[in-house]
């Protein structure tokens, strides 16, 4: 009798430039919650879904781009919250639609709420959805709708 295990889905975050400084930066704006405590309750979330996350937080494009790449055959989606990188980077839109894993974008803050050079996202047309302005709670929901959106994906 063959035991099949069944997949555990592994989901990559990716936290973009500025957001190792967590918990000083801005806290009015960004929380006063540091990136390491955001990593556990990404990993406390994990656990409760039976699925396995990856953080990797960088300062530096070509790093998150490379960790996009990386992702294929690695990793089964991605959350990404590429801070400033949103509204600037072609380049990691372009490794996100290269890879075609599924991607939530997050935001801690309401970035439609924020100054007009922040409303535009590079990310939103290759991403499965947007979730912004929840504070840590961004990613917690993130999770869970990627979670959600390759189970249902899987199932079909």
């Amino acid at each position: 009798m063959h035991n099949s295990q069944p997949r555990v889905l592994s989901i990559l975050v990716l936290h973009g430039p500025n957001l190792n400084l967590l918990g000083q930066r801005e806290p009015g704006i960004y929380g006063s919650l540091t990136l390491t405590a955001i990593n556990k309750l990404l990993a406390a979330t994990a656990e409760e879904l039976e699925v396995k996350v990856v953080p990797l937080q960088s300062n530096h494009e070509g790093t998150l781009v490379d960790a996009i790449h990386q992702a294929l055959g690695q990793h089964h989606g991605i959350v990404i919250n590429a801070g400033a990188y949103t509204h600037t980077s072609v380049a990691i839109r372009d490794a996100i639609a290269a890879v075609n894993l599924p991607a939530v974008e997050v935001h801690l803050s309401n970035i439609y709420r924020r100054e007009e050079f922040r409303h535009h996202s590079y990310l939103a047309s290759v991403v499965v959805g947007q979730i912004s302005g929840f504070g840590a709670q961004s990613y917690l929901l993130g999770l869970q709708a990627l979670v959600h959106h390759l189970q249902v994906a899987s199932s079909s």
